[in-house]
């Protein structure tokens, strides 16, 4: 996969390995819609069952061949796979099939190089991709072995290149980490007089391409980049959302998407954004309901906010995209509650494209603005 993914649409061989989890993706749609909106273009798919990965080559060699020569037939460039594999699998199966081969983990690395705009994005992108890269370092390089060092020269006695390149993005990873601390004490200054303005912090969260940013621009009137693919928004967007209902004035932020099986890597390296989630009095989760699998999509955002510290923060759930449900699946009520590991939040069906149902999400939030500063209640109880 080139640097420059937009430039050239790859052809690639997509491929899923059922481990007998509970939400292996049978088709491959979202893989496929990953690599789309990386640049590359699916031409051909397998799937296939395995009580474990194997070692060596992930599938096993059998498959390996009939994927070698799927992609021969199809003329693909290059193979994706739906689950993160080792460097050492990563390595073997480019030396069977004879073509580039990556993972997911590496595709979103790729998008989220692309989408980052802020200085903050491209620091925390740039952080990922070097830990991703780090452990990687053998299949990069073709003269791993040959020995630098001497007198006169860079890296000691002895060192061979990979330590070298080993060492370096050490040391970028520091200087990164260090800029991102810098930008994160920054992000608290600005946290802290939002506070001081005793303001209501709000924060849209959700599996990505949900409408989130659709949704802040309806609400917000703002002109946040929104588009029909994933990671449309990397960088946190804050503005003011006047309560005509309250008569108060709320901070809204619009952040990343969330996505199944996200790199460890992104939820470390993006800690300076989604520590807006974190800070937030009040999240709304933003849901597709359009998408046949939104329930095991809002159990990913739970477990992503599990993660971070911000499964306690109380939610209003916004289901998103009404416009596009058949008539039979239209909700009886535009404003309910529904359970969430237990907790019953309120719920509000909207379409942020058209913005029907914004009105009454907009007196839901004033009403739970409201209650705020009145003494001994619950700002998620709904009154009789």
């Amino acid at each position: 996969m080139s640097s420059d993914l937009k430039a050239v649409k790859v052809p690639a061989i997509l491929v899923g390995v059922d481990l007998g989890g509970s939400n292996f993706d049978t088709e491959l749609e979202e893989l496929s819609l990953l690599a789309q909106t990386g640049g590359l273009t699916p031409v051909g798919r397998i799937v296939c069952k395995r009580r474990a990965p194997d070692a060596a080559l992930f599938v096993g060699s059998g498959k390996a061949d009939e994927i070698k020569l799927l992609a021969q037939q199809l003329g693909a460039q290059e193979v994706l796979f739906d689950q993160a594999l080792s460097p050492s699998q990563q390595r073997n199966l480019e030396r069977q099939l004879e073509m580039p081969v990556n993972d997911r983990t590496f595709l979103i690395l790729e998008i989220f190089a692309q989408r980052a705009r802020s200085h903050e994005g491209k620091l925390q992108v740039e952080l990922a991709r070097l830990q991703y890269l780090s452990t990687r370092l053998v299949r990069r390089w073709s003269h791993l072995e040959r020995q630098r060092g001497g007198i006169g020269t860079r890296g000691g006695p002895g060192e061979t290149q990979i330590e070298l390149d080993r060492r370096m993005i050490g040391e970028n990873i520091k200087r990164t980490k260090e800029r991102l601390i810098k930008v994160k004490r920054q992000r608290g200054t600005q946290r802290r007089q939002r506070e001081r303005r005793d303001a209501f912090n709000i924060s849209l969260i959700g599996y990505t391409n949900a409408g989130k940013s659709t949704l802040f621009n309806a609400l917000v009137k703002a002109r946040a980049y929104a588009a029909d693919q994933l990671f449309a928004t990397l960088d946190t967007t804050t503005r003011q959302l006047y309560l005509g209902e309250s008569s108060r004035t709320v901070s809204l932020s619009d952040t990343v998407g969330f996505i199944r099986d996200l790199p460890h890597g992104l939820v470390d390296a993006f800690q300076a954004t989604l520590q807006e989630a974190i800070d937030a009095d009040l999240l709304l989760h933003v849901v597709d309901a359009s998408n046949p699998n939104h329930v095991l999509q809002m159990q990913q955002v739970q477990l992503v906010l599990k993660e971070i510290g911000a499964e306690g923060i109380p939610q209003v759930l916004v289901f998103n995209k009404v416009d596009a449900l058949d008539d039979d699946r239209q909700p009886i009520q535009w404003l309910d509650e529904y359970d969430v590991d237990g907790l019953r939040f309120p719920r509000v069906f909207v379409s942020a494209k058209s913005s029907l149902g914004i009105s009454r999400l907009r007196q839901e939030l004033a009403r739970i603005t409201a209650k705020v500063h009145e003494p001994a209640t619950d700002e998620m109880d709904r009154p009789e």
